[in-house]
């Protein structure tokens, strides 16, 4: 929004006032075409994946998170021109953004409500996070990169998303004075679903994580565990994720 004092008002010719409002508004709706895009363009691959998701369209509730928040603003300078295309960004130290399509489908699948306790494992830039808060989900978050911990930890505070709690570790062993969650995220493929997590899912609650080697092709699962603590699970979908590291 475009902040004038007063007393210049005074003395700007009304052509140049409104030059400057003009250009105050391009600079706050210049994403405004490219977010309808995306949200296009996540439509158009859900219903392309209509088979294995068992869904032809997704909750309207996220698809509204998802045309709100601004995806420019968790990836790079030099990639902020392709922010809103639907395919995966990278990020820096060997990391990416992930698909936007695959942040709306993670997103679905969990069903958080508003006031569930989520723990998300692979914070990135914070783009999957804030999306989850943004549902009124209370967000718990770990990064085990240093570095991209405490760029996404200050991104989250400067946007406003003060409530997301964040942490540096590794994210295979959850968070365990937090736990019990009602859901968890896992933005990293790993070649099993880790029993830590598993422990640390509340009874009734659900997990979706990429299973899978690098080199082969992940599914991603969705984890279910009833009131009596058994686990289930479910292949959804074919995907491709960077691998969960660490010492495990």
């Amino acid at each position: 929004m475009l902040h004038i004092p007063k007393r210049m008002l005074l003395f700007l010719p009304a052509w140049l006032f409104l030059l400057l409002l003009c250009a105050s508004a391009t600079g706050s709706d210049q994403y405004r075409e490219a977010r309808s895009s995306m949200i296009k363009a996540i439509e158009a691959d859900v219903r392309d994946t209509s088979f294995y998701i068992n869904k032809k369209s997704l909750d309207p509730r996220v698809m509204s998170v998802m045309g709100r928040v601004e995806r420019h603003k968790f990836v790079p300078v030099s990639e902020q021109s392709w922010a809103y295309d639907n395919r995966p960004l990278p990020i820096g130290h060997g990391q990416t953004i992930s698909q936007p399509y695959i942040v709306a489908l993670m997103t679905d699948l969990i069903g958080a409500d508003p006031g569930d306790r989520v723990l998300e494992i692979g914070t990135g830039s914070g783009y999957q996070a804030a999306v989850l808060a943004e549902t009124g989900a209370e967000v718990f978050t770990i990064e085990i990169i240093g570095p991209l911990a405490a760029e996404a930890s200050k991104r989250l505070q400067d946007l406003g998303y003060d409530k997301i709690k964040t942490r540096h570790g590794d994210g295979y062993y959850g968070w365990e004075e937090e736990a019990p969650f009602e859901a968890i995220v896992v933005t990293a493929a790993a070649d099993h679903i880790p029993p830590p997590l598993i422990r640390q899912l509340k009874p009734g609650g659900v997990m979706v994580i990429p299973v899978g080697s690098r080199f082969l092709v992940q599914q991603l699962v969705l984890v279910n565990k009833d009131d009596a603590g058994g686990v289930t699970t479910r292949q959804i979908l074919p995907v491709r994720f960077v691998p969960l590291t660490g010492k495990h």
